[in-house]
């Protein structure tokens, strides 16, 4: 099959933006194929694969996939600036991104008139992809009979060293929910929900995840009984019978979209356009709430089966505005915690 799939990257390959290690120079011959196109992506890559597969086909594009976290890959494409050898950012929510919408290309996809109006490019760059509420998932197995309905029940003796979090600084799922816990466990006002955090850093006991993915899959392999994720990332997990559950905070749920990025002045840039015409589309994202169990930013495309109904969620909002001036800050003050409560 012509999609490479390469399972990760190196930690100095990231931050020196050469040739990627072990690619056999798949990379090169990659940015000087006009009928190429290279994805960086944060997501899982058995999300992603029948949605690409789909793709390479209809188009006849070849695409090759690097994957790793959202920070790792965004110092990739800040160290390419000069010579970007990425042409799609495909991942990492708006939080995450908006701070640096300036290593983006403005595009509008030619399906943007069938966008809910909640999730409109409105910004240039900024294309969204899916509707991604924050979740709490739990193991049947190993929960017993701990009750967990939100943020609260998570600071319960029982579950310590039995959540599964990832560092915020490196996971957008992670930095979503320790914004979505200030704002619910300060009543909307995230100045007074760093107490909550500071008990709940207590009762992690030491254990900070790298990854998203590293939060659901303990989860699911029942190394932790509870897991702070994204709804997709357990939602497969339920759908294939695994001994999982889904929470939604009844402190209240942020759900905010994640996006898709074309890297400014990418080699193939229309390939990255026919990409993100593609991924907005009616059947790519047919196929998003059918097969991968996450909600569609259309509003012509049904929801998933088997996931909560909006309206029975809590959904609470936070004040972009705020989360964006205050990212660096609240990074800092949740290491400091974290750090100082060991």
């Amino acid at each position: 099959m012509k999609f490479k799939k390469i399972l990760a990257v190196m930690a100095a390959s990231l931050m020196l933006g050469g040739a990627l290690t072990g690619c056999g120079g798949g990379e090169k011959q990659a940015a000087s194929d006009d009928n190429s196109l290279v994805i960086y992506c944060p997501h899982p890559l058995t999300f992603i694969n029948p949605l690409v597969e789909e793709f390479e086909k209809q188009s006849g594009v070849k695409v090759e996939v690097i994957a790793a976290g959202t920070g790792e890959l965004l110092k990739r494409v800040e160290s390419e600036k000069a010579n970007p050898l990425g042409d799609i950012f495909w991942g990492g929510s708006l939080n995450t991104m908006k701070p640096k919408a300036d290593l983006f290309e403005n595009y509008t996809s030619k399906n943007e008139d069938h966008i809910q109006a909640a999730f409109k490019n409105t910004e240039g760059p900024m294309t969204r992809f899916t509707d991604i509420p924050s979740v709490i998932m739990i193991n049947t197995n190993l929960l017993g009979d701990v009750k967990v309905e939100g943020y609260e029940d998570l600071l319960n003796p029982a579950l310590k060293g039995k959540i599964a979090f990832a560092d915020p600084s490196k996971s957008s799922s992670s930095y979503e929910h320790l914004i979505n816990m200030l704002y619910a466990m300060g009543n909307g006002d995230p100045d007074k929900g760093w107490d909550y955090v500071e008990k709940l850093c207590r009762n992690l006991d030491g254990k900070l995840l790298s990854g998203s993915s590293a939060v659901y899959k303990g989860v699911a392999d029942g190394e932790y009984a509870v897991g702070l994720t994204f709804e997709e990332g357990g939602a497969k997990y339920v759908a294939d019978g695994a001994p999982v559950k889904l929470v939604y905070m009844k402190e209240g749920v942020i759900s905010k979209p994640d996006g898709i990025y074309i890297i400014k002045n990418a080699k193939h840039m229309e390939n990255a356009k026919k990409f993100i015409d593609f991924i907005t589309s009616k059947e790519a994202q047919s196929i998003i709430t059918s097969s991968l169990h996450r909600r569609s930013v259309r509003d012509d495309v049904d929801p998933p089966v088997g996931l909560l109904p909006k309206d029975q969620i809590k959904i609470i909002d936070d004040e972009e505005q705020v989360v964006e001036k205050n990212k660096k800050a609240w990074l800092d003050k949740f290491k400091d915690i974290f750090t100082s409560v060991q």
